[in-house]
């Protein structure tokens, strides 16, 4: 997928009656719109410090693209840049979305950290296409690039996993996943998580309080679960806050919009760890909406975000 000069923003469509084929073409003009350079004045811009890419990975039975992030080579000299840490970041948005709208956090993280970050460019949830899929291109892209670190030119041991509201449900299922694994973790990074995809998905006040917010409507919501859980699935385990045992993962962040329908998800997902003994902490954000980090140009709580975030994985993934 390359950037677009210019784009119009699609109309957002009515959700709750929203066929196949319309839910497509929204889909293919909402990102071709996030893709393009008329959406940097909402998404932001990236940092120069970073190089930025799309890459296809060769996983099991498939080929994907990915974004890649590393900062630019400096007069320190190339050493200063081989071996860096790695995270590995799922974008948000469940049946719309791509990594390029991550640009901005993405870019400064390799900048500033410094790392290599590589987005997933996961399948996109539709009729035939669940939550189960996504969660595999999540998982298998950290293996991936975790057992070619030669390849890719980042130390396996400096590992962190990054997500946002689909997307951090993914990396929350990954950071599991990879406890089972053995595959080690420094941290975990889950901002405005959608994290329970079961009945109860709309059990919590927050559903209630902020229904009919502009960036993520209980209509979105209601057709997200309908195409990430289709009938028969077990909806438990793609839910994080339903997983039976939650210790021993990496070290968190979750980060809270406060004025987000799935803000209470986020809540209880960090209760719940701290109840497991993972380390946890918990940032509530004050009058910030869901997908608040994606939208520095309109949030003006976004950069403060993107700094904490920035904070706790350099420590996390700083050299022993």
């Amino acid at each position: 997928m390359s950037e677009i000069s210019t784009a119009t923003r699609p109309l957002e469509p009515d959700f709750s009656a929203i066929t196949t084929e319309e839910l497509l073409a929204y889909r293919d003009a909402e990102n071709r719109w996030r893709m393009s350079s008329a959406a940097r004045e909402i998404l932001g811009e990236p940092d120069p410090g970073a190089a930025v890419r799309w890459q296809q990975v060769r996983l099991p039975g498939r080929d994907l693209p990915v974004r890649v992030y590393r900062p630019v080579l400096t007069e320190v000299g190339e050493a200063s840049h081989t071996g860096l840490p790695l995270v590995i970041h799922v974008h948000g948005g469940g049946f719309v979305g791509t990594a390029g709208q991550c640009d901005w956090t993405n870019s400064h993280l390799a900048a500033r950290l410094p790392a290599v970050v590589v987005s997933v460019e996961h399948r996109l949830l539709a009729p035939g296409g669940p939550l189960a899929n996504a969660a595999a291109d999540g998982w298998d892209v950290l293996d991936h690039v975790v057992r070619h670190a030669v390849r890719w030119d980042i130390d396996p041991a400096r590992t962190a996993v990054f997500g946002e509201s689909c997307g951090a449900l993914i990396t929350a299922l990954t950071a599991i996943r990879a406890r089972q694994a053995r595959v080690e973790l420094r941290a975990q990074v889950l901002v405005n998580p959608a994290l329970d995809v079961t009945e109860t998905m709309f059990d919590y006040a927050s559903i209630d309080e902020y229904a009919s917010s502009p960036t993520l409507s209980l209509p979105a919501l209601r057709l997200f679960q309908r195409l990430a859980v289709p009938s028969g699935t077990d909806a438990r385990v793609l839910s994080p806050l339903y997983a039976p045992d939650l210790s021993g993962l990496a070290p968190a962040l979750v980060v809270v919009p406060t004025q987000d329908a799935v803000a209470d998800h986020g809540r209880r997902y960090a209760e719940r760890l701290r109840v497991a003994g993972t380390s946890v902490q918990l940032t509530e954000y004050s009058e910030a909406r869901h997908a608040f980090l994606t939208l520095p140009g309109v949030e003006p709580q976004a950069e403060a975000a993107q700094a904490e975030i920035v904070a706790f994985l350099r420590a996390a993934l700083a050299k022993p």
